[in-house]
């Protein structure tokens, strides 16, 4: 009987002598990622170049210099499409991964992916509807039109009585008294 008892003891110091051995290594490889890192960051301070000449402050790109000044900048929808194309596009890699296991999920992998693919499809129909997509001059003349109208509604008509609180006696809703 002692000899179990004691084996439930050896085996409770052993549980956690097996969590101290497999945390050491994460915890040495923590501190030497942050030895490393703060180590490089230190020597570029140190060994840096602290003056700027006139040629480094010209732009160079793939060993061409630049014959004039920079183009105009891109507007916004630019950016908007690529990021829209990241969205949409990722969806793909989702539809492969469940092609690939499309027999082993059955009829409820399948709804699952109809349902991501309507809710992907709802977020197309709600950019095309505040026409994030129709970004050339017509759209743009669309989206300052609707904004006019927008504005044109709530702003307050001349010559209308401001709206009074009920049952303070004032405003047009009152009776003669």
């Amino acid at each position: 009987m002692s000899r179990g008892h004691e084996t439930r003891r050896s085996g409770a110091g052993v549980s956690s002598a097996v969590t101290a051995v497999t945390v050491w290594p994460a915890a040495l490889y923590a501190a030497l990622v942050l030895v490393v890192a703060a180590l490089i960051l230190t020597l570029s301070w140190l060994l840096g170049e602290r003056q700027s000449h006139g040629s480094e402050a010209e732009q160079y790109e793939s060993g061409i210099k630049p014959a004039g000044p920079l183009p105009r900048r891109l507007s916004v929808e630019f950016y908007q499409i690529a990021l829209f194309f990241v969205i949409f596009d990722l969806e793909a890699v989702f539809i492969f991964a469940w092609a690939v296991s499309a027999r082993q999920l059955g009829w409820l992998g399948y709804l699952e992916l109809l349902v991501f693919v309507l809710l992907l499809f709802a977020g197309l129909v709600y950019l095309w509807r505040v026409g994030a997509l129709d970004w050339g001059p017509a759209g743009r003349r669309r989206r300052e039109a609707r904004a006019a109208a927008r504005a044109a509604a709530a702003a307050p008509r001349p010559g209308a009585l401001p709206d009074a609180p009920e049952g303070t006696g004032e405003g047009p809703a009152e009776g003669p008294a």
